[in-house]
């Protein structure tokens, strides 16, 4: 008996939610044929098989989440090496006889009963950490400061799963990391052609601000004091969708022309919509763009995302009274919201940006 231990996806991804196995128990199956598809916070995956046998026993059901590096099925195989090309196999005898699936959460009655899952989850935890040098200790005691463990009990629990799940754990590390402040102010574009592209727009202006004032479109590492600024304009734009948030990127977009940026929003979002998405493309952001007013909302506090410095919030677009010399006129106005971490940038540094993006804007 072998065990295969889900691999590592692709960037260091922790974890990944079972969605459908097509497999079964007493299935025989060959290498590389497909096995599971799991979600992970970025996209759907499917696992192949890491060698040809039977299945003897899967170590989850669609919705459970395995953690990178634990058991995800239990092969009998007449091989004896155990590497393979996407993770590895390991013998466990200890475990083999275990019927218990993987939990998430505790059973009703509050208590936690141990078992050979939870502990083979545990040892994944433990070599991951090994790996990369992690001291779970340490982690365990700042997470615990920082976010104190509160259950409130629901009386129909949904669990939360892939992107819904990793967008819950990016907000609250980001509200527990970063020294926020934003910035407000409104874009007279009463003088734009009604078919004017306004995200287009956005962009531009954001891509003309980065070079005007490098200090948002940057990196910044807490844990070292160190900051990185960046040459290049890697845009992450958030995109809503049924599954959650996404943010793909949109790469050196200061050196695209108008047309070559419309056609780069409708190919990610495109790829948002269908899931086709590869990671690459949704990693690398230095600076984030939310245009949240398509729907509804006048001003927000968009939440910076370690490690970028910066996230531009857009409102809807509204009729507002203006005084033009000293006579009131009816214009089209765009609010705009500027997160910034404080840490990394100064209020000077912030408020030039702005400015620089507005004076854009209104040409």
């Amino acid at each position: 008996m072998r065990f295969f231990n889900l691999p590592d996806l692709g960037e260091g991804i922790p974890e990944a939610d079972i969605v459908e196995w097509h497999v079964g128990e007493g299935d025989s199956i060959r290498e590389d044929q497909p096995m599971v598809s799991v979600e992970t916070a970025k996209a759907v995956v499917e696992v192949p098989a890491p060698c040809t046998g039977v299945i003897a026993r899967l170590c989850g059901q669609p919705g459970d989440t395995i953690l990178t590096g634990a058991p995800l099925v239990e092969f009998v195989t007449d091989e004896e090496d155990s590497g393979t090309v996407v993770g590895k196999l390991a013998i466990d005898d200890a475990s083999t006889n275990s019927d218990d699936a993987f939990i998430i959460g505790s059973p009703a009655d509050g208590q936690v009963q141990p078992s050979s899952s939870s502990h083979m989850v545990q040892s994944g935890l433990q070599s991951l950490a090994e790996q990369f040098q992690v001291d779970l200790a340490a982690v365990t005691n700042h997470r615990t400061a920082a976010q104190p463990a509160i259950s409130y009990p629901l009386e129909h629990p949904e669990p939360l799963k892939g992107v819904r799940k990793h967008m819950a754990r990016t907000m609250a590390e980001s509200h527990a990391s970063v020294v926020q402040v934003t910035l407000f102010d409104d874009v007279d574009i009463d003088h734009w052609d009604d078919k004017e592209d306004i995200t287009v727009r956005l962009i531009q202006a954001i891509a003309n601000a980065s070079a005007v004032e490098p200090a948002l479109n940057a990196w910044f590492d807490g844990a070292s004091m160190s900051r990185q600024l960046h040459d290049a304009v890697d845009l992450g734009l958030a995109v809503d969708s049924e599954e959650g948030l996404f943010v793909p990127v949109m790469r050196d977009v200061a050196k695209m022309k108008k047309a070559e940026v419309r056609e780069s929003i409708n190919k990610l979002r495109e790829g948002v919509k269908d899931r086709s998405l590869p990671n690459s493309e949704l990693q690398g952001a230095t600076i984030t763009l939310s245009n949240f007013g398509v729907f509804a909302g006048k001003y927000a506090t968009p939440v910076v995302v370690p490690p970028t410095v910066c996230i531009i919030g857009v409102g809807r677009l509204r009729e507002e009274i203006v005084s033009v010399d000293g006579k009131p006129e009816s214009h089209r106005t765009l609010p705009l919201s500027l997160s910034f971490d404080h840490r990394a940038a100064t209020g000077g540094e912030a408020t030039r940006f702005l400015h620089a993006m507005i004076q854009q804007l209104q040409k």
